[in-house]
């Protein structure tokens, strides 16, 4: 039997287990990257676990989500990072170069390799074939050190793209109309292969696109074939010697087909506040906007932002709103402005900011109240704009420019009716990509060789060993789909305390209830109560980490989010899975115990639990870990663990 791409790139990186879905497979780890508000953490883990030089093929610390600097704490960070950076051999990218995803696709991805990033975003570069997964920051840290990463093998499902995208349809509506049919819990433990003769007509930006927000389906990634698409895009960048042809076999088993014929598709838009809330643009046109921001690590390359321009070329946008470009990264905003396009978009009322996340996290340019805010953004969570009851909408760069230009929402199909000299702008790659390279700082020429700590970088928290009584409060129940920005909050008022786990940790679920973390505090210990999905989102392990500081010792949800769960194991958390009547059943305020010696059931290898609530019902909570995990947690987290195996000898691989 043939394998599929998936399977071809894991089989030549396996080191445990075997390429069977649901089971727990080790891999090796080629690339690592890191971005700064997830990065302190890595290389305070790394620290900890007295580590002395990155191991992998590559290293990359970006700066990209904090960068205007609001105060010394984020200055401070983003020394550490390149201080970091110098004394443990990784690149370094200076704040302002642009978004990690970006960058690293610029500079560094390469089909074949296998890369893990402390960002969810990670897998962006299965576009051109590198198979990308996005983990905490530990297992960052680990998979730097040596050590192998775990994921359990997942399915991988063949999508076919038929056809080619017709005029204003754009690879943006592909991934939209797959979070239309799969939701954001439609690719958990799955991979994504896309093939056929539609992927053959996209170009790697328009591959990179889907494959960025693969993430909002739960994916663990998604990968593409590599063509001479591929390599051109790759010599465009000057790094064609790193093309090598990957494709599936053709006997190749696949979990599943999805079939999309690209011809078919319109543009679509996400309406707030769920990426899968998706809809034809037609069905919500009229609506008024008076924001309308191009960019993200989904949509701020320069083939993103170029049709936009071409767009307002000799237009101008609608008075009443503000119109914001933000570039993925430096490169893409210098060649824009080499060749022009920044002063069309300039003349045409279009602010152009710097090469960051920021607004994608609440950081600048957030919304007015009582407003829409169109973004070519991949999250629209309720409040992650920077303003709780936000209108958020994301889209296209094209559909995004004809908001701009008309003042509220409206399908640019019409919109070039209306106007009658407005041609579809198309995809167009430059000729070469010759941005410069001065903010990206090789590990060869790093100019630190030991760590500068400021004083708002604090100490790893480490949990205890697990114990054999796991008994509280339930201290906080929640709904379906509750996001790692509910849990840890990424607004620029939160952000800065990324380093310092003590003072973040006040912040812990305030989106939820604002108590929540003084309540915590209170108790000492307790547990918490959730619905589908929990965890859904981004990678950052602080929120596994504050949760477990406050005394947090179990999470009881119906479903766990990927990278979420593996966080909570990392750091001693105990996962446990309910069903729905134990769901409705609980309440917030009852006291729960799990009647089993914890500690004793999980090493033993227990799947089933009894938890007793008030003393009064009974029911059944499951743990579904691998005999690795296991250990993770009874020896109070990865790092514990980790440490106590250096201690006897054992490399990090063998975690």
């Amino acid at each position: 039997m043939g394998q599929t791409l998936t399977e071809k790139i894991l089989s030549d990186h396996l080191v445990e287990g075997d390429l069977t879905p649901g089971e727990e497979i080790g891999i090796e780890i080629d690339q690592v990257l890191m971005q700064d508000t997830t990065g302190t953490m890595v290389w305070l883990q790394f620290e900890a676990l007295d580590l002395d030089e990155a191991q992998t093929e590559l290293a990359a610390q970006y700066c990209d989500h904090q960068t205007y600097q609001f105060d010394f704490k984020n200055t401070d960070d983003h020394r550490f990072l390149r201080s970091a950076a110098g004394t443990y051999g990784a690149h370094f990218s200076r704040p302002g170069n642009g978004i990690c995803h970006n960058v690293h696709k610029e500079n560094f991805a390469a089909p074949g390799k296998t890369l893990l990033g402390s960002d969810s975003h990670t897998p962006t570069p299965g576009g051109l074939g590198q198979l990308a997964i996005g983990a905490g920051g530990l297992d960052i840290a680990v998979a730097m050190g040596g050590g192998a990463y775990y994921v359990e093998m997942p399915e991988v499902v063949n999508v076919r793209l038929e056809g080619e995208l017709p005029e204003w349809s754009s690879a943006k509506d592909v991934i939209l109309e797959m979070l239309r049919r799969e939701t954001v819990k439609g690719g958990v433990g799955k991979v994504f292969e896309y093939t056929g003769p539609g992927a053959e007509s996209l170009s790697v930006p328009e591959r990179t696109t889907i494959t960025n927000m693969g993430t909002e389906l739960g994916a663990t990634s998604s990968l593409f074939e590599t063509d001479e698409k591929t390599k051109d895009y790759l010599e465009r960048q000057g790094r064609g010697d790193e093309y090598i042809e990957l494709t599936a076999d053709e006997d190749a088993e696949y979990a599943d087909e999805i079939v999309i014929d690209l011809s078919d598709l319109e543009p679509l838009i996400a309406c707030p506040s769920m990426p899968d809330k998706v809809v034809p643009v037609r069905e919500v046109a009229g609506e008024k906007v008076e924001q309308v921001l191009v960019g993200s690590c989904t949509n701020g390359g320069y083939e993103d932002i170029l049709p936009a321009a071409k767009m307002f070329k000799g237009r101008e946008v609608a008075k009443h709103l503000e119109m914001i470009v933000a570039p993925g990264s430096k490169q893409a905003g210098e060649i824009l402005a080499r060749q022009g396009w920044t002063a069309e978009m300039m003349a045409a009322g279009v602010n152009v900011s710097e090469a960051t996340c920021g607004p994608c996290i609440g950081i600048g340019h957030v919304p007015a109240s009582d407003s829409i805010s169109l973004r070519t953004f991949n999250r629209n969570f309720e409040g992650r704009s920077g303003i709780e009851d936000d209108n958020v909408y994301l889209c296209s760069p094209q559909v995004a420019a004809a908001a701009a230009l008309k003042g509220e929402i409206i399908d640019p199909r019409d919109l070039a009716d209306e106007l009658g000299d407005l041609d579809a702008p198309g995809v167009e790659l430059p000729e070469k990509y010759d941005g410069s390279k001065t903010d990206l700082i090789y590990a060869e020429d790093a100019i630190d060789d030991e760590l500068i700590k400021g004083p708002n970088i604090g100490e790893v928290p480490l949990q205890d060993p697990l114990g054999s009584n796991i008994s509280g409060e339930t201290l906080l129940k929640m709904e379906d789909n509750i996001t790692t920005d509910h849990i840890i909050p990424a607004t620029s008022d939160i952000l800065k305390f990324r380093s310092n786990i003590e003072r973040l940790s006040d912040f812990t679920l305030s989106r939820v209830d604002e108590t929540f973390a003084q309540r915590a505090k209170d108790a000492g210990t307790g547990v918490l109560v959730a619905g589908e999905n929990y965890g859904q989102g981004s990678s950052r392990e602080h929120a596994a980490m504050c949760p477990m500081y406050l005394g947090i010792e179990a999470v009881l949800a119906q479903s766990f989010a990927r990278i979420h769960k593996a966080n909570l194991f990392n750091f001693g958390i105990v996962p446990l899975a309910i069903d729905e009547e134990t769901y409705e059943k609980i309440e917030q305020g009852d006291d729960v115990e799990i009647v089993d010696d914890v500690a004793e059931a999980v090493e033993s290898g227990q799947e089933e639990f009894t938890i007793r609530v008030n003393d009064d019902w009974e029911a059944t909570a499951n743990l579904h870990a691998s005999e690795r995990e296991r250990r993770i947690l009874t020896a109070g987290g990865k790092l514990p663990l980790t440490k106590q195996q250096a201690e006897g000898g054992a490399a990090p691989a063998d975690d």
